[in-house]
């Protein structure tokens, strides 16, 4: 079972301040919710695009046969039970009886198989890894589905998040362009809304589907999704009520507090669990002093990461241990540690004979508060003596920066999908080394050791065999240092006091508007 959970001191502190009891109430049907989305999707069909504010929004009008809860634990969704057999390669699923499309065709086994055998294998990267694992997916009627794996995988019951694996309806997709379907701009689901309007670069309209297969839900009647694309801009939409809801990362740090200080607003860190975004320095490992380990390490004991935490992100994070968030399955902290020590830093450059050359720091173009983090990371390796010139980009330079492994230090964040096998490894395994994307081991590191880990705990069974292997590979990456973590983020969701029930899973927004309703 898994059985982490997210520890928010400092958010935990500001909503005792501002959130009022719970009120035994029953849920009231009706409304508009007002939701900010930022930066505005490229596209709403979620088996085809996966970025995160696609996946914000469309997590409404898709759904994928299990949701999670906070503690990572499977829930009914569009499968209502499921069996594993003993050796763990047998996976059984009961889907829900009565469930139809947004155009009223009926959801059967068949789209389950078409989902995940064919559709998502062409179009979705990350979860194509994990279809390698699987040798056959049956639909046995029209209610039960059998996945039969080729070995045991350990995160398998973990990969049926929406966003992950969407189910897409087989008798629109079928034998088309699955790209260029003209449905894509129309996306049916299963989901509890249905997409009604889009007004590119204002708004995204999101009506309730009065056929869902939850009897009463949703309990609104539409959501506006508002496209605000400057920070102060919407802060001032959520203060002046044109938005009820700022999804997390939507305002900057230092605007969190004064929000949430504000009469009726209320601020949780719960719902990314699943996601646990980390945050590192991608350090360059194939040339200059970046190639030597006694630099990388001292480029973690040059950082203030604790400094980070409190003063840039206001206490809204975790100072990480290493590779694996503590907030995903399988993490240990019986690792080598790094405190800020100015001293040591430069003890281990003398040690290799670094000669002071300048190394290229690549910002992430994300706002303020990515911009005032990086000068206090080029502040604090300057310090030790290392010579920092920032490059500055927009979003389109920093991706082509990275896809093309020109730079020396460059800001990023990732999502570990609550296992090692579906989040971290592909940092990591050096078969993960390709030009033209900036999510796989962009940093060019290779361990044949941490390779074989990797590889062995995917498929150890039970998971207590996973631990032990899990284990010894966060030390041998923390010793290595092929990237430079910084913070375990928390990106805390603001929202009115009378807006119920939205963040109740392990994806928060992402998929809480069934459960949401307004006390108004």
């Amino acid at each position: 079972m898994l059985k982490r959970f997210c520890t928010l001191a400092a958010l935990a502190a500001a909503t005792a301040l501002t959130a009022p009891a719970a009120l035994a109430e029953e849920p009231k049907s009706g409304g508009v919710m007002n939701v900010v989305i930022q930066p505005e999707p490229p596209g709403l069909m979620l088996g085809v695009t996966q970025n995160g504010p696609t996946q914000m929004v469309a997590g409404n009008i898709y759904e994928s046969l299990l949701r999670y809860d906070t503690d990572l634990n499977p829930m009914p969704s569009l499968a209502t039970a499921w069996e594993v057999n003993e050796d763990g390669t047998v996976y059984t699923f009961t889907l829900k009886d009565g469930v139809t499309w947004h155009d009223g065709e009926p959801f059967t086994a068949a789209d389950v198989v078409f989902s995940a055998d064919v559709f998502l294998r062409e179009t979705h990267p990350r979860l194509r890894v994990s279809l390698q694992h699987i040798e056959s997916i049956e639909a046995l009627d029209d209610t039960t589905v059998r996945f039969t794996l080729k070995q045991p995988f350990g995160p398998f019951m973990g990969i049926f998040e929406v966003g992950t694996m969407p189910m897409v309806p087989k008798h629109i997709y079928e034998g088309t362009d699955f790209k260029n379907n003209p449905a894509n701009n129309t996306p049916i689901g299963t989901g509890p809304f249905k997409f009604a309007e889009w007004e590119r670069g204002s708004f995204i309209r999101l009506v309730k589907n009065e056929d869902y297969h939850v009897e009463g839900q949703p309990y609104l009647d539409e959501i506006y999704w508002h496209v605000i694309p400057d920070a102060a801009s919407r802060a001032v939409a959520y203060e002046t009520g044109k938005v009820d809801v700022l999804p997390g990362g939507s305002v900057e740090n230092f605007d969190v507090q004064r929000l949430t200080e504000l009469d009726n607003s209320c601020v949780t860190g719960k719902g990314w669990e699943y996601f646990a975004p980390h945050a590192w320095l991608w350090v360059n490992n194939r040339e200059g002093p970046m190639a030597d380990r006694r630099f990388r390490q001292a480029i973690m004991y040059a950082l203030d990461r604790e400094f980070a935490k409190d003063v840039i992100w206001n206490g809204l994070g975790n100072v990480p241990t290493g590779p694996v968030s503590s907030k995903t399955r399988f993490f240990d902290d019986d690792v080598r540690q790094f405190p800020h020590d100015p001293d040591k830093a430069r003890a281990l450059l003398e040690e290799m004979g670094y000669d002071g050359t300048e190394i290229r720091l690549l910002p992430l173009p994300y706002g303020e508060t990515w911009q005032r983090w990086a000068e206090a990371v080029r502040q604090n390796l300057q310090e030790v003596g290392i010579e920092v010139e920032m490059v500055a980009t927009d979003v389109a330079g920093w991706n082509q920066k990275l896809n093309e492994w020109d730079y020396d230090l460059a800001f990023t964040y990732l999502y570990q999908y609550g296992d090692p096998a579906l989040g971290v490894a592909r940092t990591y395994l050096s078969t993960n080394i390709a030009k033209g994307s900036p999510w796989n081991n962009v940093q060019g590191y290779a361990n044949e050791e941490v390779d074989r880990l990797f590889a062995e705990a995917a498929v150890a069974f039970p998971d207590e065999n996973r631990q032990s292997l899990y284990t010894e590979v966060q030390q041998v990456l923390v010793e290595d240092v092929p990237v430079a973590w910084l913070l375990e983020i928390e990106f805390p969701t603001i929202y009115r006091c009378d807006v119920k029930g939205l963040v109740d899973t392990a994806i928060g927004v992402n998929d809480g508007f069934v459960d949401a309703w307004l006390d108004r």
